[in-house]
């Protein structure tokens, strides 16, 4: 990102999933965690202390995984554009007690990523195929630039298309990469 990020407040009632409202950083997923609370959701919330934690414990190894990347590429980030993860000095401890909790400045979505907004939030939807159904369905009114057969990225709307978050399909080095992409969008 070329500028530093600003705080960004918005109107939750267009939004859902898990996280704070002034995100700079929003994953957009195309499955929610399987239990009643989550399923029936219809705002952005943010989520307290523990309860990454809690779903991982009921949902298993899979939720734990997209909490686990989500949190080790925050910390992958140029610390100086991204002055928030410095609050703690590892990514677990980052991931226990902030990410997607108020403050944290990250969501993780379930509806498509806006467009129309105009705002240093960088948009990342993880899976191309949920990437490609979203582009298909016209959810997402945006040209990407596919850079191979995993990764694609949109300037303009500061949205970056990579594989799910998931240790054999986001490597270490993909992590890397997509850290790069987002500290230069």
């Amino acid at each position: 990102m070329k500028n530093n990020i600003e705080n960004v407040y918005r109107d939750s009632t267009d939004l859902v999933g898990l996280g704070c409202r002034n995100y700079v950083i929003a994953v957009y997923i195309a499955n929610r965690p399987p239990l009643f609370e989550y399923q029936e959701l219809t705002q952005l919330t943010s989520l307290t202390c523990d309860e990454i934690r809690a779903i991982g414990q009921e949902c298993g190894n899979g939720w734990r995984k997209v909490f686990n990347v989500y949190a080790k590429l925050l910390y992958t980030l140029e610390h100086e554009k991204f002055s928030f993860i410095k609050k703690v000095p590892t990514w677990q401890q980052y991931r226990d007690d902030f990410l997607l909790q108020i403050g944290s400045k990250t969501a993780l979505l379930f509806n498509a990523p806006n467009t129309k907004e105009n705002d240093n939030t960088v948009h990342i939807i993880i899976g191309r195929t949920y990437a490609k159904s979203l582009i298909n369905s016209k959810q997402i009114e945006a040209e990407f630039t596919w850079l191979d057969e995993e990764f694609a990225i949109n300037t303009e709307h500061k949205i970056i298309v990579c594989p799910y978050f998931d240790y054999r399909q986001l490597s270490n080095v993909k992590i890397e990469r997509l850290a790069s992409m987002i500290d230069n969008i």
